[in-house]
Order: structure tokens, then C-alpha cells, then sequence
């Protein structure tokens, strides 16, 4: 009985870590739109905002999650490495489509869609995770082509700021590749134990 109010108060905490990081993390722009002078956003941006830290609170929870029922430390790393990745992509582009530097930039959301789908249809197996994770590296890589296929130089040119949105595009890429081999190491590992 004991066990039982054990295994209901951790899954009643699984929530609380992330919940207090995305408040955090929410309330820095909160703050400083309300201390510091010439911040200068509007509901929308905060309501995007929001969206964000909707997608923060869900990566954190899932990561719990996943991190609680799965034992192996390199399938978990891959957990963490694939999420950091999600993270930075999605509010990279938000910011860059919310604040019409670049409307383009929320094509970017077609690959965590691939990537969430993919591990649904792997069932979270850690073969499956890899193959899923280089394809969701793969997907990033082709928006990327697929937006300088379309780049119209005259209306983006080569500026500081979209080269820093090619280098962002190449490490988020980096980081997917690097989760994916994250994964087959799991899955090398499970096939050896179950060898054994």
C-alpha cells in the first residue's frame, strides 16, 4: 500500500519540473515588459509566446515521462538531445515568423510534425527512433533546400541575420543526426542484452 501513495505522488510531480521551468522561462519577457521601457510588444506577441511555452511544458513533461520509463541512459540522452533540438528550432522560427523577419521561417514546423509522427509509428523503440530521427534530420536539411531553391535575392539578401538562420538550420540538423546515433546505440545495446 505504501508502494501505491509512492508510484501516485511521483506521478502526481512528474508535472512540476517542467511546469516551473516554462513559468520561468515565460516570465522573463512578462518581466521585462513590465520593467523595462521600450519593450514595445503587443498581445499577439505575448499569446505566441504562450504557444511557445505550451510546447516547452510539453517537451519537459514528455522527457519526464519517457526519462521515468525508460532505463538506458543513451536511449534517454536521445530523448533530450531530440527535444533540445524541437526547442530551438520551434521558438528560433517563431520569433522569426511572429516578428515578420521571416515568414518562411514557420515551413520549419513541418519537422518536428515529421518527427512526432514518425516516433508515434515506432512505438518509441529505439531502432525505430533512429531511423525516425535521421529522417526528421533529413526533413530539416530539405526545408533548408527548399528555401534557397525559392530565395529570391533581391527580397532576402545574404545578411547577418539569415546566415545566422542557415548556421541555426545546420546545428539543429547537427544535433537530430546526433540524437539519432544516440538512439542505434540504444538499440545495439538492447540487442546485445537480449542476445545474452
Amino acid at each position: 500500500m505504501n508502494t501505491k501513495t509512492h508510484d501516485d505522488g511521483g506521478r502526481r510531480s512528474l508535472w512540476k519540473t517542467p511546469a516551473l521551468i516554462t513559468a520561468l522561462i515565460l516570465g522573463v519577457p512578462l518581466l521585462r515588459s513590465l520593467f523595462a521601457g521600450g519593450w514595445g510588444w503587443d498581445i499577439r506577441a505575448f499569446l505566441l509566446v504562450g504557444a511557445v511555452g505550451t510546447l516547452l511544458f510539453a517537451i519537459g513533461l514528455t522527457l519526464q515521462m519517457l526519462i521515468r520509463k525508460l532505463g538506458t541512459s543513451a536511449y534517454r540522452a536521445g530523448v533530450g538531445v531530440a527535444l533540445l533540438a524541437v526547442f530551438l528550432l520551434v521558438w528560433g522560427n517563431f520569433v522569426q515568423g511572429a516578428d515578420n523577419v521571416n515568414p518562411a521561417a514557420f515551413g520549419y514546423f513541418v519537422v518536428p510534425m515529421v518527427g512526432m509522427i514518425g516516433a508515434a509509428m515506432a512505438r518509441f523503440q529505439p531502432n525505430g527512433m533512429a531511423r525516425v530521427v535521421f529522417v526528421t534530420a533529413l526533413a530539416q536539411a530539405l526545408v533548408l533546400v527548399v528555401a534557397l531553391v525559392i530565395r529570391n535575392p533581391q527580397v532576402t539578401p545574404w545578411t547577418a541575420a539569415v546566415l545566422r538562420g542557415f548556421a541555426g538550420n545546420a546545428v539543429n540538423a547537427m544535433l537530430f543526426v546526433a540524437s539519432a546515433l544516440l538512439f542505434r546505440k540504444a538499440a545495439r545495446a538492447e540487442s546485445a542484452a537480449g542476445a545474452v
